[in-house]
Order: C-alpha cells, then structure tokens, then sequence
C-alpha cells in the first residue's frame, strides 16, 4: 500500500471549505465544512493522512515539506479553484519529483482531458465517484487496471472506462475514525449550527433535477443511495464517544429526506441517542414527518428555496411550487424547527422584478437565517449547457470569483447585467437582516444567551466587512 496523502490544499486567505468540497468563493460568514469527499476514501487506504490546509489556516509553504513524506498525493480540486491547485500540485511535485499526485472532484470528472493534461505535475484524474479508484490506485494496482481514471501515456490522454456506481453504501467506513484521526473538530463552524459541530454524508444522490446543482450531475447521480438507518446510528454513536464537546451532528445529504420512511426511522434511532442534529431538506416535507423528526432532536433544516417566482422555479426544473414551499415553512415555525433558508440571485428569467419578489418571499416567509448565492453554471451541469446555447456567460468558462475570492455573477441576460445581479446579493442581505422584526429576534437570542451574544457580534462585524468588500469591488 502506497503512504498516501490526502490534501484539501492551500488557497486565498478567507477561503470558505464549503460542503465538504472546495466552494466557489468566501461567504458572508466565514465557515468551514468537513472535507468529507476526501475523508471518504482516506478511510478505505490504511495509514493515510488527510491535511485540511484552508480549516487548519495552512499555507503553502507549511504543506510543501510533507511531499517527501508520501508516495501518493490526492487533492480535491473545483473549478475555480482549479488554476490554484494545479500550481500546489506542481511545487509539490518539485519537491518531490517521485510523488504520483492526482486530483479529484466535479471539475476533473467533466473535464478529464484538459485536466490531466494542465500540467506534467498531474498523472491522472479520479472521474465520478472515485473511492475505491483512489484505493486500487493506493494499492500499486497498474493504471490500466483501474476504472474510472484518465491518465498520460506517451503524452496522450486514456480514459479507461467508467467506474460504477457504489450501490451498497454500507460497505464504505466510517469516515468518523478518519475525522477523529487527523482532523481537529474545533476548526469547523459554520453560521447557523451550533458549534463544535460534526458533519458527514448518511447517503449520495439527489433525486430532484435543478438545472443548475452540481453533484447530482456530475459524482453522485439521481438515485438516493444511502447507509441503513442503523448504520447511520453507529457513526452518530461514534461521533459521542470520540468527540463528547459536540453539540450539534449534520448530515450532509443532498436531500436527507428524499427517502421519507428511512428519514423518519433514522430519526427514532437518533432520538434513542439524544442527540441534536440538523439536515438538508427540500421544502415539500409532510407535517407528520417533519413532527417526527422534531421529536426526536432535529434542530434546523437547511432548505433550498432558490427563488420566490415561481417560474423561475419551473425554469431550473425544481419540482417546488411556491404555495407548497410556504406551507412547509409555515410547519416549521409551528413546530419550532428552525431553517436555514437559501436563494440563488441570476437563475435563468431573472429579472429586476423577480428578485424583488424573491426578496420579499423571503422576508415574508422569514426563515431564521438564510444565504443569498450568485447563480454558478458549473461545468457538467444543465445551466451550463444552456448558458453556452443561450450565450448566457460572461466569458468561455463563466468567471466565478474574483482575486479576493468573492464570487461573480458569471452569467448575464440581455435586459439583466452582470453588474446588477452582483449588487442585489447586498441589497437581498441588507433588506432581510436590516429589518425590525429581524434585528429584534437577533437580539431576543442574545440576550438569553452569553454564547450567543459572542458569536452573533462576531458574525455582525464579518457580515458588514462582508459587505463593504463587496462594495470596493463593484
């Protein structure tokens, strides 16, 4: 077995690790998922490392002595990060010119060629679901062997065939020991979960069809794959023992609740363990479900709303009407689940019109916090393709962010520029927290609590630093 790394690499100050992946840009807030794709296989090749560079606040210069360490490097890479990667993976190549490195994620998985063929530092691209691709290559298995990667011979490219789909999630480990092995808990906080907090995937796959989502489309596919639900308990049960200062467990799921019985008996598991744990959900879950899942520790739903027009909804293909939405949300409040609501700013048919009825929709249905995004047409995606049809994208790869890392819109229409659609993020943020009602219930929850009082102020001065940059860069 080759003494592998695996590396989530340095990037600008202020980097967001976002969704167990490399986000696309800094956010409001600054927050720091797990890197939950590479933990993954990092759990299938015995004695590997995975290193955390932008979570642990490593640059450069501290990650490249740990080349001459290793045989095998693997580096989750997106495409905006991707020009940034390729040049960590070229010094650590220098520094070791014996170490086989290859890159992992939605980029390259679209993208083999032009890849794998940036840079002489890169020997192949893991495609698609790229586990056990990463443990066979792990094992010294010849590359002609191994499917699901492209790779160089004689200066041209091979794409050996596709990789199946892992149907028996089950047999894949724990990614808690791998957590509990090389990463420090602390080091990752986000917003709207409590903190410390642990965050892992219980199955992969989404079953709606948004035009513009990337995972479904590229790694993880349509179908909801997913652990038993008494699986699910054991790395919850786990996560007690290893890290008992946790407060709050997040199950990283496209849709968690895509599968209503396996939500509802994964709940009941939960609930025997006393836990507090949030999840994503789409905003068409059933009362009785929704009560179950409260009663049994569910804190806050993460929820795509996306937009409050409603054809714009029909636009992207998210199967939501926005009545269902309300109510769903009006379920919530009843039961006092909290939601984390987010919304997409310059989907396909905005207009200046829609964005103020999407601000208002949000205000109105008024989810406890929320995020506002920049529409991003991915590679491999369906908003992509339309967007290079439509002549949509500002540029031939669609810009996404800026040298400081704050993200552009890198898509525009004919009666909506890309300069407008850039400033309605601030004015969609201001209009919803610069509000009575709003500041008011910010400031009936630190009052009740020091803790609060801390984080929500330290949330405050990023936010408007947040903003003002934004601002400068207009």
């Amino acid at each position: 077995m080759m003494k592998t790394l695996f590396l989530n690499p340095p990037s600008f100050d202020g980097f967001d690790g976002g969704a167990g992946s490399r986000y696309q840009a800094r956010r409001e807030i600054r927050s720091f998922w797990y890197p939950t794709w590479l933990a993954q296989p990092a759990a299938l090749v015995p004695d590997s490392k995975l290193v955390d560079a932008p979570a642990h606040g490593l640059a450069l210069e501290q990650v490249l002595p740990m080349a001459n360490d290793y045989e095998l490097l693997i580096m989750h890479t997106s495409t905006p990060s991707f020009n940034n990667d390729v040049k960590v993976a070229e010094a650590m190549k220098e520094i070791n010119p014996n170490l086989k490195i290859g890159l992992v994620g939605a980029h390259v998985a679209v993208n083999p060629e032009p890849s794998v063929m940036a840079s002489s530092a890169l020997d192949f691209v893991g495609r698609n679901e790229f586990d056990y691709t990463i443990k066979e290559i792990a094992e010294g298995r010849p590359f002609d062997e191994i499917d699901g990667i492209s790779y160089k011979v004689d200066g041209k490219v091979v794409h050996n065939k596709e990789r199946a789909l892992i149907t028996n999630m089950d047999e894949l480990p724990s990614v808690i020991d791998v957590y509990h092995r090389d990463l420090t808990i602390e080091d990752y906080f986000i917003g709207y979960l409590e903190h410390p907090y642990v965050s892992f995937y219980t199955g992969r796959g989404c079953k709606s069809r948004c035009t513009f989502c990337l995972w479904p489309q590229t790694i993880a596919g349509h179908k909801y794959r997913t652990r038993s639900p008494e699986k699910v308990a054991e790395d919850v049960a786990k996560i007690q023992k290893y890290f008992p200062q946790v407060k709050e467990v997040f199950f990283d799921d496209d849709t968690f609740t895509d599968d209503l019985p396996r939500a509802e008996e994964t709940a009941r598991l939960l609930g025997e363990l006393g836990v507090t744990w949030s999840c994503n959900a789409k905003a068409n879950v059933p009362y009785e479900t929704l009560k179950i899942m409260k009663d049994n520790g569910l804190r806050l739903l993460l929820v795509g709303y996306e937009s409050g027009s409603q054809q714009i909804l029909f636009n992207i293909r998210k199967g939501m009407r926005v009545e269902f939405a309300r109510r769903f949300t009006e379920d919530c409040h009843k039961l006092g689940i909290k939601i984390h609501g987010t919304f997409i700013i310059g989907l396909p048919g905005e207009t200046r019109e829609t964005i103020k009825e999407t601000i208002r929709f949000a205000k109105e249905i008024n989810p406890h916090t929320l995020q506002v995004s920049l529409a991003a047409a991915y590679p491999g995606t369906r908003l992509y393709k339309e967007a290079v049809e439509n002549g949509w994208l500002r540029q031939e790869q669609g810009e996404m962010v800026n040298g400081n890392g704050l993200q552009v819109s890198s898509l525009e229409y004919p009666d909506l520029s890309h300069e407008e659609i850039f400033e309605a993020l601030s004015s969609f943020y201001k209009q919803f927290y610069l509000r009575p009602r709003k500041i008011g219930e910010i400031t009936w929850e630190m009052l009740h609590s020091w803790e609060m009082t801390k984080r929500r102020l330290r949330e405050g001065v990023e936010f408007f630093q947040f903003l003002n940059q934004r601002q400068d860069s207009a």
